[in-house]
């Protein structure tokens, strides 16, 4: 029985590597979208590349944490607990600063709802729904 549980945990382990592989993979391509759209916009002279790679880059942190978070499963020692508690620390510290960037970037530009709707970012998906009941109000 214990060959057995011992092979469980085996498999688990495994899984779980490759599941937080997966999700970092997934936080890097977004994070050379975002780059890659911010060269583009800057080429084409558009306008907000800086909220757009703002909110690229946090978003791909999002995904990167969600990985050290997945880590933590299989941690097995307290030293790779407290360097792995560490990084997701100063990930989420470094996603606050780029949310606070953001807002500031948002407030700064003296944007309206419905300009800020027209921005295509990776974390704008607002639903037309609430967009028109937002436009009603006003």
């Amino acid at each position: 029985m214990e060959k057995f549980y011992e092979l469980i945990e085996k498999y688990f382990e495994i899984i779980v590597k490759y599941l937080i592989l997966f999700i970092e993979l997934i936080g890097i391509i977004v994070l050379i979208y975002a780059v890659i759209s911010a060269i583009v916009g800057l080429i084409a002279r558009q306008e907000h590349v800086r909220l757009k790679l703002a909110e690229g880059i946090a978003l791909s942190l999002e995904f990167k944490m969600g990985g050290e978070l997945l880590r933590t499963v299989i941690v097995r020692e307290w030293n790779e607990l407290l360097i792995l508690g560490a990084v997701i620390f100063l990930r989420a510290a470094l996603t606050f600063l780029i949310q606070w960037e953001i807002k500031l970037e948002r407030k700064n530009g003296l944007l309206t709802d419905s300009q800020l709707h027209d921005i295509k970012t990776p974390l704008t998906q607002d639903s037309p729904k609430k967009n028109e009941k937002k436009d009603k109000n006003a």
